[in-house]
């Protein structure tokens, strides 16, 4: 859902969010100047030797959220963890849901070019995303829904309000 709507994107600075996989940040390295960030480094060191076989650029660092970002961004991708904490996340300082996303709202803004613009993916489980970031200042556009199982799956667009 969230390649689907970022696919389109070229001569941008954008910031991958807690890049896992890094299907985000590879996927738009190759029209964009592109920043990969996350808290593991197993993470990190495959999006790095993917981007080193795919003749890719993406600068890729070791982050909690934007602890160690000093940039500033046209896009920032963000799809967290969605649940505070699962069988993959016991023991590990990678948990998710409202408090993460809360924790990247506030610092958000501040790595966020003028008209820069946010695309977070959550799910329903987490809680009232929408209201929580109109609370924190910023415009909210619904892109996608899908539903699945117990749960539905948005794609939200956000804009800092001036």
């Amino acid at each position: 859902m969230l390649l689907r709507n970022v696919r389109g994107i070229k001569g941008k600075k954008v910031l991958d969010m807690g890049t896992g996989s890094g299907i985000i940040a590879l996927s738009l390295a190759k029209d964009n100047e592109v920043t990969a960030v996350d808290i593991d480094e197993e993470a990190l060191d495959f999006v790095k030797r993917k981007a080193k076989e795919m003749g890719l650029k993406v600068k890729c660092f070791k982050s909690d959220l934007f602890e160690r970002v000093r940039e500033k961004f046209d896009v920032i991708c963000f799809n967290p963890p969605y649940l505070p904490e699962d069988e993959f996340d016991k023991g590990r300082d990678t948990a998710g849901g409202m408090k993460l996303i809360k924790r990247f709202l506030k610092k958000a803004r501040e790595h966020l070019r003028e008209d820069g613009v946010i695309y977070l993916v959550f799910s329903s489980l987490t809680g009232d995303v929408p209201s929580l970031a109109r609370e924190m200042g910023y415009e909210v556009d619904i892109l996608e829904k899908e539903h699945y199982f117990f749960e539905d799956i948005y794609l939200v667009k956000l804009s800092p309000l001036s």
